[in-house]
C-alpha cells in the first residue's frame, strides 16, 4: 500500500505542462528553421542556446519532483521500472527517428537519455535528504572541474570526448548531434528538484495539494486546466509533437 494517499499535485503539473508548451515554441522554430523559414542560429545565438538551457532545467526540475512525489506516495520499484521503460524505449525511439532525419547528428545522449539515467540515481539518492543539495551542487559544477582538468592533461582525458563516455558530460568540447543532455551538470538539476519536493511534501504536503486546485479556478483555470493535462501525459507529448510538427511544415511546403 503507498505510504500516503496518491492524489495528483496539479500545481507540478502545470508547471511540467510550462515546460512542455514553452518546448514546442522552441522546437517549431527550430524547425522552421530547418526548413528555410526563419533564419538563426539555434548553436551559438545566446537566444537560442540560454532557452534551451532554461527548457531542459525546467523538465529536468519537474522529473526530480515527479520523483520527489513518487517516494512520498510509496511508489513500488515495479512501477518505476515500467515507467522507467517507457522512457528508456523511447529514447531508443529518438535515437533511430533522429539518425534517420540527421544521419551526422543524430541524438544518441538527448534529454530522454539523460533522464533515463539520471531517473536512476536519483532514486538511489532518494533518502540523501538535505544532502541533495550539496550533491547537485557537486553534479552542477563537475563539467567546470573536468573543463580545468582537460587543459591541464589534454591527451589524458581525451576519451572523455569519445561517443562512449561523452555521456558523463565530463568534455571539452561539445559532440555534434542535434540534442545532447548529459548526466552532468543536468543530474544536479533534477536532484534540486527532488530535495525542493521532499522538502514541500514533508512540511506543506496540504498546501501544495491545493495550490493546484486554487490554481485551475477562475479567469485562468482552464488554460492552467490545460497545462496540468499536458503535464500528465508529458512523455506522450513530447514523442508525438515533433513527427506532428515536421509532417505539418512538409506538407505546407509541399502545398506551396
Amino acid at each position: 500500500m503507498p505510504a500516503h494517499p496518491t492524489p495528483r499535485f496539479a500545481a507540478i503539473d502545470m508547471l511540467r505542462g510550462l515546460a512542455m508548451v514553452w518546448m514546442t515554441l522552441f522546437h517549431f522554430s527550430y524547425d522552421l528553421q530547418h526548413f528555410g523559414y526563419l533564419q538563426a542560429n539555434f548553436y551559438a545565438d545566446p537566444f537560442w542556446t540560454t532557452q534551451r538551457a532554461s527548457i531542459v532545467s525546467l523538465f529536468v526540475f519537474c522529473a526530480g519532483l515527479g520523483q520527489a512525489v513518487a517516494v512520498y506516495q510509496g511508489q513500488s520499484l515495479g512501477r518505476f521500472w515500467k515507467r522507467w521503460r517507457q522512457i528508456a524505449l523511447c529514447s531508443l525511439a529518438v535515437s533511430v527517428g533522429s539518425w534517420f532525419m540527421f544521419p551526422d547528428s543524430f541524438i544518441y545522449f538527448g534529454i530522454l537519455h539523460g533522464m533515463a539515467l539520471m531517473l536512476i540515481v536519483v532514486r538511489l539518492l532518494s533518502g540523501a535528504g538535505r544532502w541533495l543539495w550539496p550533491l547537485g551542487l557537486v553534479a552542477l559544477a563537475l563539467p567546470w572541474v573536468a573543463a580545468q582538468a582537460h587543459a591541464a592533461w589534454p591527451d589524458g582525458l581525451e576519451f572523455l570526448n569519445a561517443r562512449t563516455f561523452n555521456g558523463l558530460g565530463l568534455i571539452s568540447r561539445k559532440p555534434i548531434t542535434e540534442d545532447y543532455a548529459p548526466l552532468f551538470p543536468w543530474l544536479g538539476v533534477m536532484c534540486f528538484g527532488m530535495a525542493a519536493g521532499q522538502w514541500s511534501l514533508q512540511r506543506h504536503a496540504a498546501v501544495l495539494e491545493r495550490a493546484g486546485q486554487t490554481l485551475s479556478k477562475g479567469v485562468a483555470g482552464s488554460p492552467l486546466r490545460g497545462l496540468a493535462f499536458l503535464g500528465r501525459w508529458s512523455l506522450s507529448y513530447y514523442m508525438l509533437h515533433q513527427p506532428l510538427l515536421i509532417g505539418a511544415l512538409s506538407i505546407f511546403g509541399l502545398l506551396r
